[in-house]
């Protein structure tokens, strides 16, 4: 363990030059128990924004997994469409896992998904609350050429700016296999509360809902909570 923490140190100092903010979970799924690591950045600019994260899964004991697990990666442009609450969207997700057994172990894809399309967005004057709303085509290489997905992201700063709520959901459609079940559409979400310690240190809390989610390797609903620790550059 503490090796694992001077690694994510180094890897933080390096990063920080570039990233907005960076955070660690505890997840306390079931059958989860591990440290994920987010490094998150938003960037407007005249045109439009572009934004990014990169996740990692620092092993999973109860499977046996003494590495990383997952590492997994968006990054998305948005192109203001004149002086409308209007943009033009374009994204790519996509990444790998390893999965163990006590009697064998592989590695798994994530596949490159290709997504285009339109978003509104709304922010308060003052910047404390604000939405964002995307319709998007999907590709899924090797899977669906043609989905959909649809996505809402929001932030709302209250109390003067000591707690925050922020989060997304999406909700698209893949075909996906459960053992002989098979499903057809997922939904995610990952809302977060922070508490702001400081301006750039806060303590919180996430919690991941999915349906059908191939990521929580079960059919169904499912929820995992995590506490987290995040910094702001």
């Amino acid at each position: 363990m503490k090796k694992l923490v001077l690694l994510l140190f180094i890897g933080f100092l390096a990063l920080a030059a570039v990233s907005q903010n960076i955070q660690t979970h505890y997840d306390m799924g079931k059958e989860r128990h591990f440290l994920t690591t987010t490094v998150e950045m938003f960037k407007p600019d005249k045109t439009g924004n572009t934004f990014f994260f990169i996740d990692m899964n620092y092993g999973d004991l109860d499977h046996n997994i003494h590495g990383v697990s997952l590492a997994y990666w968006e990054i998305s442009r948005s192109f203001n469409l004149g002086k409308s609450p209007f943009a033009a969207h374009i994204e790519y997700n996509g990444g790998m896992g390893q999965w163990k057994t006590p009697d064998a172990g592989g590695a798994y894809q994530i596949n490159n998904a290709y997504l285009g399309g339109v978003e509104y967005s709304r922010n308060a004057k003052d910047f404390s609350s604000g939405f964002t709303i995307q319709t998007l085509f999907k590709s899924i290489q090797g899977k669906n050429k043609a989905s959909f997905q649809l996505t809402g992201v929001w932030y709302v700063n209250f109390l003067k700016g000591k707690m925050r709520f922020d989060g997304f959901a999406d909700f698209w459609k893949e075909d996906n296999n459960f053992g002989t079940d098979k499903t057809t559409y997922v939904f995610l979400s990952e809302p977060q509360i922070w508490y702001n310690v400081t301006s750039k240190f806060a303590v919180g809390s996430e919690e991941e809902l999915g349906y059908n989610f191939t990521g929580n390797r079960n059919k169904g609903f499912y929820i995992n909570p995590t506490i987290a620790l995040k910094y702001t550059f």
